[in-house]
């Protein structure tokens, strides 16, 4: 077996190393509206994503930061304005989330410039994107400045509340609250470029 120490390795491998390891994950692909300008709709996807164990119903959403330690376009719009939709992606979305993951500058809309369909939200001011089958409406609900050994700001932890829950009929089952996994055929991160689907599951019942 491997060993190493964290001292050994560069921020570098770390990453690989925890990113390669983590899998899958599952990715949000969430939209904010601009910090200056409500106009702006801003969609990214992310993978360091997942939900809380509470009754309150939290999504927790970490985003690094740049590499001058500004804040992503992202998490500088929820700090602003701490609303956000985060939709859960789908395998026959790959092509047009993975397009949003592009840098672009904070004034210019990964949604204008990929003509992503929007649709408005119920609760909160963000546009949701149309097409996802499962989307929350989420509202800030505690921040945490991740920092380095040094101090700075290296990324953002952001927890989330979901305000309201959309699915698209046929991922649902309304009576039992059941999502299909099968139906809505999630997509997954890997690591680097590297993604992937659910091709078989099997059920193992919890000892008591």
């Amino acid at each position: 077996m491997y060993h190493f120490t964290s001292q050994s390795l560069t921020a570098s491998q770390r990453y690989k190393l925890i990113s390669g390891s983590l899998v899958p994950r599952p990715i949000a692909w969430v939209t904010t509206l601009n910090k200056d300008d409500a106009t702006i709709v801003n969609a990214a996807p992310f993978s360091y994503f997942s939900s809380m164990p509470s009754d309150t119903p939290l999504l927790s959403l970490a985003i690094g930061r740049q590499t001058n330690f500004e804040p992503k376009d992202t998490a500088a719009n929820i700090l602003a304005r701490e609303e956000a939709v985060v939709h859960l992606v789908d395998a026959d979305l790959a092509r047009e989330m993975n397009q949003t993951a592009a840098t672009l500058p904070a004034d210019q809309s990964e949604v204008t410039q990929q003509h992503l369909a929007t649709i408005p939200s119920q609760t909160i001011s963000v546009p949701a994107l149309a097409l996802p089958k499962i989307r929350f409406e989420t509202e800030l609900y505690q921040y945490v400045p991740i920092t380095d050994d040094h101090g700075r700001i290296q990324g953002d932890l952001f927890i989330l509340k979901i305000t309201d829950f959309y699915f698209k009929e046929d991922v649902l089952d309304p009576k039992q609250f059941h999502v299909d996994a099968r139906i809505f055929n999630p997509l997954a991160r890997l690591a680097g470029p590297t993604y992937g689907q659910i091709d078989h599951t099997f059920n193992l019942q919890r000892p008591k």
